[in-house]
């Protein structure tokens, strides 16, 4: 059974750095794309960055770009959000979530695996 579990969020202070991890297992996605998305209050789930299997390629939403840096352990099969100059904006549930797919996207709807989710509070 795949499992995608995110951890590293909690209540920081606006310009604070908090880093998401999440912990794959079931299955490894050394190959396959991981992104990150989150959920604001009343608001539709976003996306927020994307990684290629090998890391060599990202993509970040506007919002973010500059500010926060999407990696990967594949020897861990553990996945990164860093979050630099936290803004009470980037308050959301931060989502993980993987493709079977090769090619990275940041549709909502092309990843197949997602985590629970880990809160990020940044309090102004």
């Amino acid at each position: 059974q795949v499992q995608l579990v995110e951890s590293g969020g909690g209540l920081v202070q606006t310009g604070g750095s908090p880093r998401l991890s999440c912990a794959a297992s079931g299955r490894t996605f050394s190959s396959t794309p991981v992104g990150w998305f989150r959920r604001a209050p009343g608001k539709e789930r976003e996306f927020v960055a994307a990684i290629s299997g090998s890391g060599d390629t990202t993509y970040y939403a506007d919002s973010v770009k500059g500010r926060f840096t999407i990696s990967r352990d594949n020897a861990k099969n553990t996945f990164y959000l860093q979050i630099n100059s936290a803004k009470p904006e980037d308050t959301a549930v931060y989502y993980c979530a993987a493709r079977r797919g090769i090619v990275v996207t940041t549709t909502t709807y092309s990843y197949d695996y997602w985590g629970q989710g880990t809160q990020v509070t940044v309090s102004s």
